[in-house]
């Protein structure tokens, strides 16, 4: 049987590209699936062939070449005698063996990306030389070199989108800095990356064959499969089903921010991390499988119903990254093969925290069974306002892992340690990410990465108090309503209630004051636009209406600290009455 499918698809390949469509169909009506089909190299006139995500990558360097924030960078601590032709020798090999890491890109009449796959030979190793450094300095200054070399800007087109480069630190110690850019590889491709490396040095000191086993297919392999698979009616299916979930309205989701945001958001990323404490990661799994459910689960439900509380957004949506190497010939392949899937929940303040939960879990596994669908796909179906302001359908993610506990890489004459270069990113793909890790000691590890041009580091480890508070509700009281649920600390409220009874001076201008000044400094400045609105209304005009308001206002008794409700939808009109 295995034989059989594999002459299928050899066949199918063999054929000329205009041939290829009618046999696709022909294997439709005999019921032959062909996503199962096997993944074989394709013929030399189709390795030519971008995937889809590669050409999102594509997209986003031309809008932005010097960006960092698609950057995937690594490094290892190596301390002993080192061979330094062996480490040299060790990255031929890796380049050598896969395609991936020696393809550049080019563009063709219509704009869209050709890789062009190269030799190995044009692989160097740069060094530096860090010795002369006094010891107390020297691994400051290797820590801000390392990420000096990982954030300089990748150019697609020349290449080459491997970069290594060995810092000498002394004789018995050095730091590798490994650094790609995304459109070839990604998380799961560095593991491989670091695993082959092992293997390949040890052999090369011994001077042994590394035992690799011979790689069946490349990145540009999966890519031709990838694309005559979804042909074939698998990109139907699951496009149905997104396109049911997702529906016609993509709302951009908007936390509070400290700062204004720009229309061009690229924003300097910066890192805050804490854990969620094992009790109650235990109590979460609990909760769960009374469910049914998954922790990841807890925490995308948790998270969701966090944004709900600080956005009001009834829709919220959330993106996650899944390895989609389901394949078992691509398990050891560098490429870029991670997708991005959006997950959308839709919540309401009197909805019980069960409920949010079970929802959550309902769309994580929907979402897994429709997880081939290239993001691309969805965005060119969908078509979500796109450019530089926002991430298109999400803005937050979250990324789950479990940490995966290697074995020592010790290699001869050589000790080797994985060094956290904290944050490698100098631009934020994301206003928010979460990153979690299920830890061997039963915690879960939280890293959030955000704007920080749009936010403070205090607003961000509130947010992530404000989170700590929300899961712990999810295990404890899941009948209590969303919008119910606690968030705020003892201090917290203490200094909302001094707020709020004016018992706390401070010399902040009144808004209604700030805003005339504003007003009159800049009178023909926009202030204020409502979704499509052709025009908004510029600061002299919003004075002028809030005023006229104000004035009919008091015309009917109403007097300083009065209440007055209003009734009105959101638009202009609402900012107009807000600021009467």
């Amino acid at each position: 049987m295995e034989q059989r499918k594999r002459a299928l698809a050899e066949r199918f390949l063999a054929l000329p590209a205009d041939k290829r469509k009618d046999f696709l169909a022909a294997l439709q009506r005999q019921g032959v699936d062909f996503g199962l089909l096997p993944i074989v190299p394709a013929p030399a006139a189709d390795r030519q062939v971008a995937s889809p995500a590669q050409q999102r990558q594509w997209f986003l360097w031309q809008l932005d070449p010097q960006s960092a924030a698609y950057h995937i960078a690594g490094a290892l601590r190596l301390e002993g005698q080192l061979d330094a032709d062996a480490l040299d020798a060790s990255f031929q090999a890796l380049a050598a063996r896969h395609e991936s890491l020696r393809t550049v890109f080019h563009g063709d009449a219509n704009g869209m990306a050709v890789p062009e796959i190269r030799d190995a030979s044009g692989l160097v190793v740069a060094r530096l030389d860090l010795g002369a450094i006094d010891a107390s300095e020297r691994d400051v200054r290797a820590r801000d070199e390392a990420l000096r070399l990982t954030r300089i800007p990748f150019d697609l087109e020349t290449g080459p989108l491997l970069r290594v480069a060995l810092l000498r630190l002394a004789d018995d110690a050095h730091l590798l800095v490994v650094t790609m850019h995304h459109i070839i590889s990604d998380g799961w491709s560095m593991q491989v990356i670091v695993d082959e490396f092992v293997a390949l040095y040890g052999a090369h000191v011994r001077g042994e064959a590394s035992g690799l086993p011979a790689l069946d297919v490349q990145y540009a392999d999966f890519a031709l499969w990838q694309r005559n698979w979804l042909a074939a009616g698998e990109q139907a299916r699951q496009l149905a089903y997104w396109q049911e979930r997702l529906g016609t309205r993509h709302p951009v989701l908007q936390l509070p921010a400290d700062h204004v945001r720009r229309t061009v958001a690229t924003y300097r990323a910066a890192k805050h991390g804490f854990d969620v404490p094992a009790p109650l990661v235990a109590a979460l799994r609990q909760r769960m499988q009374q469910q049914g459910g998954t922790l990841f689960a807890a925490l995308l439900g948790g998270l969701q119903a966090l944004l709900h509380r600080y956005t009001g957004e009834p829709d919220i949506r959330v993106g996650t990254l899944t390895a989609n190497r389901q394949r078992a010939e691509t398990a050891g392949v560098v490429g870029f093969f991670v997708n991005t899937q959006v997950l959308s929940n839709r919540l309401r303040a009197e909805m019980p925290l069960s409920e949010a939960l079970r929802q959550a879990q309902d769309c994580v596994l929907e979402a897994q069974a429709h997880q081939d669908l290239p993001f691309d796909a969805l965005l060119d179906v969908l078509r979500p306002e796109r450019g530089l302001s926002a991430n298109p359908l999400f803005q937050v993610l979250i990324n789950h892992q479990q940490e995966d506990v290697q074995p020592s890489h010790d290699l001869p004459g050589l000790h080797v340690a994985g060094v956290d270069l904290g944050a490698t990113e100098t631009d934020s793909r994301f206003e928010l990410m979460l990153d979690t890790v299920e830890r061997a000691s039963g915690v879960v590890g939280v890293r959030m990465t955000y704007a920080a041009d749009l936010f403070e580091p205090a607003t961000i480890e509130r947010l992530g108090r404000h989170y700590l508070s929300m899961l712990a509700t999810l295990a404890e009281e899941p009948d209590r309503a969303l919008g119910d649920v606690p968030l705020l600390s003892g201090k917290e409220s203490r200094q909302l209630a001094d707020w709020g009874t004016g018992t706390q001076q401070d010399h902040a201008p009144l808004v209604h004051l700030a805003f005339q000044a504003q007003a009159r400094r800049n009178p023909d400045a926009l202030a204020v636009l409502f979704e499509d609105e052709a025009e908004g209304l510029s600061y002299g005009e919003l004075e002028r209406r809030a005023n006229r308001l104000a004035h009919r206002l008091i015309a009917q008794g109403v007097r300083a600290d009065d209440r007055v409700g209003l009734a009105v939808p959101r638009s202009t009109d609402m900012v107009v009455a807000l600021l009467a």
